[in-house]
Protein backbone atom coordinates (compact mmCIF):
# COMPACT_ATOMS: atom_id res chain seq x y z
CA UNK A 1 0.00 0.00 0.00
CA UNK A 2 1.21 3.46 -0.48
CA UNK A 3 -0.10 6.80 0.18
CA UNK A 4 -1.47 8.30 -3.35
CA UNK A 5 -1.48 12.24 -2.59
CA UNK A 6 -1.27 15.12 0.07
CA UNK A 7 1.93 15.53 2.47
CA UNK A 8 2.55 11.92 3.09
CA UNK A 9 2.65 10.96 -0.98
CA UNK A 10 4.28 7.99 -2.03
CA UNK A 11 5.19 6.78 1.71
CA UNK A 12 4.89 3.06 1.45
CA UNK A 13 3.10 1.31 4.46
CA UNK A 14 3.74 -2.44 5.06
CA UNK A 15 0.97 -4.04 6.97
CA UNK A 16 1.69 -7.32 8.66
CA UNK A 17 0.82 -10.55 6.92
CA UNK A 18 -1.38 -11.61 9.50
CA UNK A 19 -4.35 -9.14 9.57
CA UNK A 20 -7.30 -10.17 8.41
CA UNK A 21 -7.46 -7.33 5.72
CA UNK A 22 -8.19 -6.48 1.74
CA UNK A 23 -7.09 -2.96 1.77
CA UNK A 24 -8.22 -1.13 -1.03
CA UNK A 25 -6.66 -0.69 -4.09
CA UNK A 26 -4.31 2.13 -5.15
CA UNK A 27 -6.50 2.20 -8.82
CA UNK A 28 -9.83 2.50 -6.69
CA UNK A 29 -8.31 4.51 -3.87
CA UNK A 30 -6.84 7.29 -6.49
CA UNK A 31 -10.48 7.29 -7.95
CA UNK A 32 -12.12 7.36 -4.91
CA UNK A 33 -10.31 10.60 -3.50
CA UNK A 34 -10.54 12.08 -7.21
CA UNK A 35 -14.29 12.09 -6.60
CA UNK A 36 -14.27 12.60 -2.86
CA UNK A 37 -11.84 16.12 -3.41
CA UNK A 38 -14.55 17.46 -5.93
CA UNK A 39 -17.28 17.20 -3.30
CA UNK A 40 -15.40 17.84 0.27
CA UNK A 41 -13.01 20.55 1.81
CA UNK A 42 -11.40 17.63 3.63
CA UNK A 43 -9.58 20.24 5.97
CA UNK A 44 -12.87 20.58 7.44
CA UNK A 45 -14.14 17.04 7.75
CA UNK A 46 -14.87 14.74 10.16
CA UNK A 47 -14.43 11.28 8.71
CA UNK A 48 -15.55 8.20 10.05
CA UNK A 49 -13.73 4.83 8.57
CA UNK A 50 -15.85 1.75 9.06
CA UNK A 51 -13.89 -1.80 8.83
CA UNK A 52 -10.66 0.30 8.73
CA UNK A 53 -8.48 -2.68 8.33
CA UNK A 54 -5.50 -1.24 7.56
CA UNK A 55 -6.17 2.52 8.00
CA UNK A 56 -4.67 2.48 4.67
CA UNK A 57 -8.03 5.28 3.41
CA UNK A 58 -7.76 6.48 6.65
CA UNK A 59 -4.10 7.63 5.89
CA UNK A 60 -5.11 9.13 2.59
CA UNK A 61 -7.56 11.53 4.61
CA UNK A 62 -4.91 12.50 6.57
CA UNK A 63 -2.16 12.96 4.05
CA UNK A 64 -4.81 15.33 2.51
CA UNK A 65 -5.33 17.79 5.33
CA UNK A 66 -8.31 16.01 7.26
CA UNK A 67 -7.49 15.78 10.94
CA UNK A 68 -10.86 14.67 12.31
CA UNK A 69 -10.82 10.54 11.57
CA UNK A 70 -12.08 7.56 13.50
CA UNK A 71 -11.14 4.00 12.46
CA UNK A 72 -13.30 1.72 13.59
CA UNK A 73 -12.39 -2.38 13.70
CA UNK A 74 -13.18 -5.26 15.90
CA UNK A 75 -10.16 -6.86 15.42
CA UNK A 76 -7.38 -5.60 18.16
CA UNK A 77 -4.37 -6.37 16.32
CA UNK A 78 -5.77 -3.90 13.16
CA UNK A 79 -6.19 -1.12 16.10
CA UNK A 80 -3.01 -1.90 17.36
CA UNK A 81 -1.51 -1.61 13.33
CA UNK A 82 -3.39 1.92 13.17
CA UNK A 83 -2.32 3.47 15.96
CA UNK A 84 1.28 2.60 15.65
CA UNK A 85 1.40 3.92 11.99
CA UNK A 86 -0.54 7.06 12.27
CA UNK A 87 1.81 7.80 15.16
CA UNK A 88 4.99 7.20 12.73
CA UNK A 89 3.15 9.37 9.94
CA UNK A 90 2.43 11.87 12.24
CA UNK A 91 -1.75 11.95 11.03
CA UNK A 92 -4.26 11.83 14.05
CA UNK A 93 -6.62 9.39 13.88
CA UNK A 94 -8.84 8.23 16.61
CA UNK A 95 -9.19 4.55 17.04
CA UNK A 96 -12.35 2.22 18.60
CA UNK A 97 -12.10 -1.04 18.69
CA UNK A 98 -15.74 -2.30 18.62
CA UNK A 99 -18.17 -4.01 16.06
CA UNK A 100 -19.59 -1.51 13.36
CA UNK A 101 -23.34 -2.35 14.06
CA UNK A 102 -22.92 -1.91 17.85
CA UNK A 103 -20.73 1.67 17.29
CA UNK A 104 -23.36 2.65 14.12
CA UNK A 105 -26.19 1.88 16.77
CA UNK A 106 -25.05 3.89 19.72
CA UNK A 107 -23.04 6.52 17.80
CA UNK A 108 -23.85 10.67 18.97
CA UNK A 109 -21.64 12.17 16.89
CA UNK A 110 -22.26 13.30 13.45
CA UNK A 111 -19.73 12.71 10.28
CA UNK A 112 -19.20 14.34 6.95
CA UNK A 113 -18.16 11.33 5.43
CA UNK A 114 -18.66 7.50 6.38
CA UNK A 115 -16.76 5.26 4.64
CA UNK A 116 -17.61 1.66 4.89
CA UNK A 117 -15.52 -1.13 3.44
CA UNK A 118 -17.14 -4.60 4.61
CA UNK A 119 -15.52 -7.85 3.80
CA UNK A 120 -16.55 -9.32 0.52
CA UNK A 121 -18.49 -11.76 1.90
CA UNK A 122 -21.28 -9.39 3.11
CA UNK A 123 -24.46 -9.59 1.47
CA UNK A 124 -26.64 -6.98 -0.25
CA UNK A 125 -28.85 -7.20 3.20
CA UNK A 126 -25.69 -6.61 5.47
CA UNK A 127 -25.06 -3.62 3.50
CA UNK A 128 -28.77 -2.39 3.51
CA UNK A 129 -28.63 -2.39 7.24
CA UNK A 130 -25.56 -0.30 7.13
CA UNK A 131 -27.26 2.11 4.85
CA UNK A 132 -30.58 2.24 6.66
CA UNK A 133 -28.78 2.34 10.46
CA UNK A 134 -26.87 5.26 9.39
CA UNK A 135 -30.31 7.07 7.69
CA UNK A 136 -31.87 5.91 11.03
CA UNK A 137 -29.65 7.37 13.57
CA UNK A 138 -28.71 10.92 11.13
CA UNK A 139 -24.81 9.88 11.74
CA UNK A 140 -24.02 12.19 8.34
CA UNK A 141 -24.27 16.09 8.27
CA UNK A 142 -26.59 17.88 5.88
CA UNK A 143 -24.25 17.59 2.95
CA UNK A 144 -22.70 14.38 4.16
CA UNK A 145 -21.98 11.00 2.16
CA UNK A 146 -22.13 7.35 2.92
CA UNK A 147 -19.57 5.89 0.89
CA UNK A 148 -19.19 1.82 0.28
CA UNK A 149 -16.83 -0.23 -1.69
CA UNK A 150 -18.25 -3.66 -1.83
CA UNK A 151 -17.87 -6.54 -4.43
CA UNK A 152 -19.38 -5.48 -8.30
CA UNK A 153 -21.55 -8.09 -8.25
CA UNK A 154 -23.91 -6.08 -5.84
CA UNK A 155 -25.86 -3.14 -6.92
CA UNK A 156 -28.21 -0.65 -4.96
CA UNK A 157 -29.73 1.14 -7.61
CA UNK A 158 -33.07 -0.60 -7.43
CA UNK A 159 -32.78 -0.30 -3.36
CA UNK A 160 -32.17 3.41 -2.54
CA UNK A 161 -33.36 6.63 -3.86
CA UNK A 162 -30.17 7.74 -5.45
CA UNK A 163 -27.24 6.12 -5.64
CA UNK A 164 -23.87 6.65 -7.85
CA UNK A 165 -22.03 4.09 -8.36
CA UNK A 166 -18.46 3.17 -9.45
CA UNK A 167 -17.06 -0.27 -10.80
CA UNK A 168 -13.45 -0.65 -10.87
CA UNK A 169 -13.18 -4.70 -11.73
CA UNK A 170 -14.14 -7.06 -9.22
CA UNK A 171 -14.31 -3.55 -6.84
CA UNK A 172 -17.27 -0.84 -6.88
CA UNK A 173 -17.66 2.16 -4.75
CA UNK A 174 -21.38 3.49 -4.22
CA UNK A 175 -21.77 6.76 -2.81
CA UNK A 176 -25.27 8.04 -0.77
CA UNK A 177 -25.88 11.47 0.04
CA UNK A 178 -27.61 11.86 2.88
CA UNK A 179 -30.79 13.00 1.54
CA UNK A 180 -30.84 9.71 -0.62
CA UNK A 181 -30.96 7.15 2.10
Amino acid sequence: MRIISGNKKSIVINAPKNLPVRPTTDKVKESLFNIIQNKFELNDCRVLDVFSGTGNVSYEFGSRGCSDILCIDNNFNCIRFINKTAKKLGIKIRTKKIDYLSFLKRNNQKFNIIFADPPYSFLLKDYLEIIDIVRKNEILEEEGELIIEHRSNISFIDKVKEVDERNYGSSSISFFKKASL
